[in-house]
């Protein structure tokens, strides 16, 4: 395949590559077990040089979608049949050491404090207006240039809701797709997902996990009508979705007109030279329900979260549950959005993933 990298783009040369050579990989051009061109043509074709190619290649691997061979090149890993396999296979079940509540990463009270301090200044009596019932338009727009930005995520402000939390959120989206429906969890999942539909009296089904995501075979065997998945870094298991995980998913809620809940937590802290893809960005059927929070980000009190809503359910919910009053302040509305709009959040984030891949060089 001839590849082309727009030195216009804002995105940088090696990121433009890596998404046009996945999108190759999972359109099928490149088929299970092939070999991808090697680094010098490649660089040679688009002019750009073979560190920036190695560096496409390595976000590639990272994600599962190919690996190197010593002297051999790279071949493709990604099958877009993985998880048609028969009820009898067996995946191997893996657990790691992972503790939810566990930071060295703090964000810099500093700034925290600083920020609360402008946005009273520069607010005033501002702070204590009533937030509009989705959110405060200012950080609703402030999430949804960063998800643009940094997580693929192209969306409205309509499309996002604020909420006190992922437990909050959760009770919202059972009113929202309905209680009489079928839910799937992770297995082991964190709790607090499984109790909040035990306490909303919701039938569940716990789907086990395998080193790369809920074992296929359990998900070709379930039946649920909505998947609630954490692909980054699911609790307490530390498992991460595989790029063919993935696609699995999206692959089984596009049968029967099923939904997704991408629950997001601490994806940010991710050590991979770019965040892990979002199932959001990538579904093709308006499917999947984006969750995240800044709780791990910035501080459990906080008690902030979100979700993106796919557009055909941005409606409804405005039409059924837009009647329910934001549960967050004003005031900390605005200044997470101060947060976002100046660079703080980011440079937090920046600074905690090279913090994290200078450890992991160390061990």
């Amino acid at each position: 395949m001839k590849y082309v990298i727009d030195e216009n783009k804002k995105a940088p040369a090696y990121l433009q590559l890596y998404t046009q050579v996945r999108d190759d990989i999972v359109r099928g051009f490149y088929p299970t077990g092939s070999k991808l061109p090697s680094k010098r043509v490649v660089s040679t074709e688009t002019g750009i040089s073979t560190i920036t190619v190695e560096h496409a290649y390595g976000l590639l691997c990272e994600e599962g979608y190919i690996e190197p061979k010593e002297r051999s090149g790279y071949f493709v890993i990604f099958s877009k049949s993985d998880g048609f396999v028969s009820s009898s296979a067996k995946d191997v079940p893996f657990s790691l050491p992972f503790r939810r509540n566990e930071s060295s990463y703090d964000f810099p009270f500093s700034v925290l404090a600083k920020t609360m301090r402008a946005t009273i200044s520069d607010l005033g009596e501002g702070i204590l207006e009533r937030s509009p019932n989705l959110g405060c338009n200012e950080l609703r727009n402030a999430i949804r240039l960063y998800l643009a930005q940094s997580r693929g995520i192209i969306a409205s402000t309509s499309q996002i809701v604020i909420g006190s939390g992922s437990e909050h959120l959760y009770t919202l989206l059972i009113e929202l797709l309905g209680r009489n429906l079928v839910y799937a969890i992770e297995s082991p999942s964190y709790k607090q997902i499984e109790e909040v539909y035990t306490a909303a009296e919701i039938q569940i089904q716990k789907l086990e996990l395998g080193g790369d995501g809920i074992t296929s075979a359990a998900l070709k065997e379930c039946t649920a009508d909505i998947l609630h998945i954490s692909p980054c870094r699911s609790y307490p298991s530390g498992v991460t979705a595989s790029a063919s995980k993935r696609h699995e998913y999206l692959r089984w809620a596009q049968k029967c007109n099923r939904f997704i809940i991408e629950d997001d937590f601490e994806s940010e802290f991710s050590i991979s030279k770019k965040p892990e893809e979002t199932l959001f960005s990538h579904t093709q059927n308006d499917n999947v329900i984006y969750m995240n929070t800044f709780s791990k980000t910035i501080s459990p009190s906080i008690r902030v979260g979100y979700m993106v809503l796919p557009k055909r359910l941005a409606e409804r919910y405005e039409n059924q549950l837009g009647f329910y009053s934001c549960t967050v302040p004003t005031y900390m509305q605005l200044v997470l959005a101060k947060l976002i709009t100046n660079g703080d959040f980011e440079r937090h984030i920046n600074r905690v993933r090279r913090l994290k891949r200078k450890e992991l060089h160390k061990q």
